[in-house]
């Protein structure tokens, strides 16, 4: 039997979830605002207390509306910024398998290589791609699967953003680091960027090919 007060949060989770589903892009963006502003570093446990053990609940939503959009929202980057809450909770690893049961990895890779979206967009898709590398080799081994080394490599010869060039370096240099299985296709991918028209991309590959080496 579950008591009153566990009665009244899974009502409150429902309407929740209810008022999402039937919102329009403008009150989803709203609801984005508040999760963003209320549920920024929160933990595992804390995100289900705050969505009554139904969290997943919410994060399921998120990733079917970004698998839906992404090559056109106009609200991607709170998207990506909600997910990323998740996907950096402590203790949160069962958030980073729902997420890439659904494609995450490509998706975010996509994101990249698409010329109309904004750079703050590509940059928080960097900075989730580097939330799933440091959580271990396999997810490193996952992304660099997904053709990730040359996806980064062209953002970074490519961006017109200094930070999200920094961004791009700092996820290769992490791929290129306890991954046996492709840091040759890291180095590869980092020596491809070298002839390109970009000065600040080259100099951060060389940084990162010294290193390397």
């Amino acid at each position: 039997m579950t008591s009153v007060k566990e009665q009244e949060a899974i009502r409150k989770l429902m309407i929740f979830l209810q008022e999402w589903d039937s919102a329009h892009k403008v009150a989803r963006s709203r609801i984005l605002d508040n999760f963003i502003k209320s549920n920024d570093g929160k933990t595992e446990p804390e995100l289900e207390l705050e969505f009554s053990q139904g969290a997943s609940l919410f994060l399921a939503r998120l990733t079917a509306w970004l698998r839906m959009t992404y090559t056109y929202s106009t609200c991607l980057n709170r998207l990506l910024k909600s997910v990323g809450i998740f996907l950096s909770a402590a203790s949160g690893c069962r958030y980073l398998t729902e997420f890439l049961e659904i494609g995450g990895v490509s998706i975010l890779l996509e994101i990249l290589g698409l010329n109309h979206l904004k750079e703050e967009d590509k940059r928080a898709s960097v900075k989730l791609l580097q939330l799933i590398a440091d959580a271990g080799r396999k997810y490193k081994e996952l992304i660099c699967e997904s053709y990730g080394v040359r996806s980064l490599a062209e953002f970074l010869a490519t961006s017109k953003s200094a930070d999200a060039q920094e961004d791009a370096q700092v996820l290769l240099d992490s791929l290129g680091r306890g991954n046996p299985k492709y840091q040759n296709q890291v180095y590869k991918g980092l020596i491809a960027v070298l002839p390109c028209a970009s000065p600040r991309a080259q100099q951060l590959a060389l940084q990162t090919l010294r290193v390397m080496q």
